[in-house]
């Protein structure tokens, strides 16, 4: 375990160091702060609490950044070590390939923890400032932050999947965009176009259950369906109805999208001969 945390702190170090990180929390904390001074006008007219529109807003940018920032940091995490040379270095050490997998892992989701809780938590922090929210909308908040993180996680280990399974990192950049693309952009259409095409019979047996085929959709019902208030600002009364899933069913579901694939990456890397 200890050799799992030096690996993690490593790459936490050199993550530090890495533009794209820098860059990633300077543009959630952008958003975040301009959805909280500008996107909550409109809420003295609609009688919606200023946090609830906050949530919203958030969680439907969320869905579109943050697996695609996943995917940025940790789409060579394992192919690129091997292409510079530096995984036959660090296997000559008293490491295990799992401790390896594990320790870069959590250090990649450590890393978009941080840039998570400075982004949106410095938000949070201006709207108790300005004692904007209920204590149900704050909770929603808190909710927002912990389950942005685990979908980070879930397209952190998509990516360690993809790293392990290929020789080029730029065929893991590759396949990485295509993924964020299919899971963010395309399911949604392939689903809409499945509904309409079913004719109202699939809506009813599988939808709920093609959700959770998905992170993203997943992240997108425990933030805009599982708390009243950002229900009714966010237009998903209709869908929560639909797909009926307890808050610790949508988690356990995204934990499942983080166990899996890191499983089968390890597996993979297990059988690598680099």
């Amino acid at each position: 375990m200890n050799a799992t945390l030096v690996i993690a702190g490593k790459e936490i170090s050199d993550g530090m160091r890495n533009r794209w990180v820098l860059g990633a929390t300077l543009l959630l904390a952008g958003l975040a702060f301009a959805l909280t001074f500008l996107g909550s006008a409109p809420t003295g007219e609609l009688g919606v609490k200023p946090l609830a529109v906050v949530v919203v807003s958030l969680a439907s940018l969320t869905i579109f950044l943050m697996p695609l920032i996943a995917l940025l940091i940790s789409y060579d995490a394992i192919v690129g070590e091997v292409e510079r040379g530096c995984m036959l270095l660090l296997l000559t050490y008293p490491v295990t390939r799992r401790q390896i997998m594990l320790g870069k892992f959590l250090g990649h989701v450590a890393i978009l923890a941080i840039a998570t809780l400075i982004g949106y938590g410095g938000a949070g922090a201006a709207m108790a400032f300005g004692d904007q929210g209920d204590a149900q909308s704050w909770q929603a908040f808190a909710t927002l932050i912990a389950s942005s993180i685990l979908l980070g996680a879930a397209f952190v280990a998509l990516a360690y999947w993809i790293s392990a399974s290929v020789r080029e990192r730029s065929t893991a950049a590759g396949i990485s965009i295509g993924l964020w693309l299919a899971f963010v952009v395309i399911y949604d259409v392939l689903l809409m176009g499945l509904l309409v095409a079913s004719k109202g019979w699939i809506s009813d047996k599988v939808f709920p259950w093609l959700l959770l085929a998905n992170p993203a959709d997943i992240y997108r019902l425990l933030n805009l369906t599982a708390f009243e208030n950002v229900r009714q600002f966010s237009g998903m009364s209709g869908l929560s109805e639909q797909a009926q899933f307890a808050p610790a069913t949508l988690v356990a579901a995204l934990a499942v999208w983080i166990a899996v694939p890191l499983v089968l990456a390890n597996w993979k890397f297990s059988r690598s001969e680099s």
